[in-house]
């Protein structure tokens, strides 16, 4: 048991969350390249040159040079076993964010030195503090011009209501810092300039603030605005403080950059030694499971088909929340109500994959889906038999009527707008009785139709036929008497439509429009999700 128990104090799993273009998928790449699971880094910015990030495996990705799906990465370092949750950090993506963070037991923000905290920053900051999850910011870029670190802290305050706490600060001036002061250990890190431009571990040399050597490499003026910076922080700024941390009052702050690797390493180091080991996780009946409970248990909080194209699989990431996970195990599956047995299963650095023998809570880890997982589901040992809490539902905001182009490909775009829906990359309603084999796709952003008319011709062989539609607003419909909702007063410029589930969905242009339709149809219900399903 005290093995077990070891196993799981030495786990973090944690999601990165930022605007889009801040560095995300590069700081990604670094973590990977200190942590020794790749030797050799390319530069996110030389994609171009078919050099792209290694957790973005998609093809889209590669070409767009943006991530658009989650990718979970994994690796060891100084004993700990570290699950990394890459997210895609633009706004029409935010869904498969969301979803993600339910699997993280901390988060890394990562802001741009220039751009301080951005719209997207903002949103997913939100999320995680609603959740109170411990956030640990990260200030990138900081190879260029951009604002005081003072400043960026000040931001923090203001703008997310968050205090900071720097635990490193930079030496040097704006755009040419040569190095880090570790306010906890009272130690400087300077960095050496190399050609690598990051691709290689960036070479250092430690030492305190009154070493003669340390103070000659650092120059009078730096030295100087050094200490009175020091000296300001300890007088004015927060204390550290643990709990705050953990319960995401106070955020730990780290200053670098990524794409030179600049101040990477003493931002995981001290990340690791910080961040939370796996934490208890809410069940649906409001009480909480322990990850040192001996009884095997995850949910699946993602699903990827053609992950690769060769095989045409669907795997689905689970997070392991208490027991421990054997290769071969059969497991109880809630929704079904049926034992499961979890075959291959996998741990990924992007595309490639290790088989895993045992896993402990905290672990992400790809099973196949014979086609019976959905978001959100629960697997536990027959003993147990819980049920965690309901994953968030998204009111789809962007419409379009979709079909094959092709009727002798109808076959493959079924499949494929199934199998996308069941990711939770789409929406899928139905228009009952029009005579035409179409689908209504709801969406929250636009790039999101984007993906799916490149992924249903990559991935099935299915070119469609998209025509966007001019409804913004969805409402789910149940009638107080509860018996079925037949037809809907007042929708001539809507349209009704059933979701998977065959329950009543209403689509119209703007809230005018539903508020002529919720004065002509009293003893309706009309609501942003399904009843029973938990919102964001």
């Amino acid at each position: 048991m005290s093995e077990f128990l070891n196993k799981i104090t030495k786990r973090r799993t944690f999601a990165i969350i930022s605007h889009p273009d801040a560095g995300k998928t590069t700081l990604t790449e670094k973590l990977l390249l200190y942590g020794g699971a790749i030797h050799l880094a390319g530069s996110v910015k030389a994609r171009k040159s078919n050099k792209h990030a290694v957790s973005d495996w998609m093809e889209i990705e590669k070409q767009r040079g943006i991530s658009v799906t989650s990718s979970v990465l994994q690796f060891d370092y100084t004993g700990y076993r570290v699950n990394i949750l890459d997210t895609p950090g633009h706004q029409d993506f935010s869904e498969d964010t969301y979803r993600t963070l339910m699997a993280a037991d901390s988060a890394v923000m990562l802001i741009d030195a220039a751009k301080g905290v951005e719209p997207q920053t903002k949103k997913l900051f939100w999320v995680c503090h609603r959740r109170e999850l411990p956030i640990f910011t990260f200030v990138n870029k900081l190879d260029r011009h951009g604002r005081t670190p003072f400043d960026l802290m000040d931001e923090l305050e203001k703008v997310l209501g968050i205090h900071a706490y720097p635990i490193n600060w930079p030496i040097g001036i704006e755009g040419q810092y040569i190095g880090v002061y570790d306010r906890l250990k009272k130690q400087i890190e300077l960095f050496e300039d190399d050609n690598s431009h990051g691709s290689k571990v960036l070479k250092s040399t430690t030492g305190s603030l009154d070493d003669p050597a340390i103070k000659e490499a650092i120059g009078e003026e730096n030295y100087h605005n050094l200490c009175n910076d020091i000296e300001l922080l300890d007088l004015a700024g927060d204390e550290f403080d643990i709990a705050k941390v953990n319960n995401g009052k106070l955020t730990p702050m780290f200053f670098g950059s990524a794409m030179t690797n600049f101040g990477v390493r003493a931002f995981l180091e001290k990340f690791l030694e910080l961040s939370p080991q796996p934490q208890p996780r809410l069940l649906q009946d409001g009480g909480l499971l322990e990850p040192s409970n001996p009884e095997f248990s995850a949910f699946i909080f993602k699903i990827q088909a053609n992950m690769n194209p060769a095989h045409r699989d669907r795997i689905a990431f689970m997070r392991i929340c208490s027991g421990m996970f054997d290769r071969g195990m059969s497991v109880f599956h809630q929704q079904s109500n049926k034992l499961v047995k979890l075959s291959q299963p996998q741990q990924f650095l992007a595309q490639e994959r290790t088989i895993v023998e045992k896993a402990y809570p905290g672990d992400i880890i790809g099973v196949f889906d014979p086609g019976v997982f959905g978001i959100g589901d629960t697997i536990c040992s027959d003993k147990l038999k819980i049920q965690f809490e309901d994953f968030p539902v998204f009111p789809p905001e962007i419409f379009a009527r979709v079909q094959p182009k092709d009727s002798m490909k109808r076959k493959q775009f079924v499949k494929g707008i199934t199998q996308l829906a069941q990711e939770g990359a789409i929406q899928v309603f139905e228009q009952r009785d029009i005579g035409i084999e179409s689908y209504i796709i709801g969406v929250v952003g636009v790039l999101q139709l984007e993906v799916l008319e490149y992924r249903l011709l990559n991935e099935y062989s299915a070119p469609l036929l998209m025509n966007q539609l001019p409804f913004t607003v969805a409402r789910w419909v149940y009638r107080d008497d509860g018996k079925p909702v037949q037809e809907v007063k007042g929708l001539d410029n809507g349209l009704l439509v059933f979701d998977k589930k065959n329950r009543p969905v209403i689509l119209v242009n703007n809230e005018w429009s539903l508020n002529w339709i919720l004065e002509r149809n009293p003893g309706f219900n009309f609501t942003q999700i399904p009843t029973g399903a938990a919102g964001i």
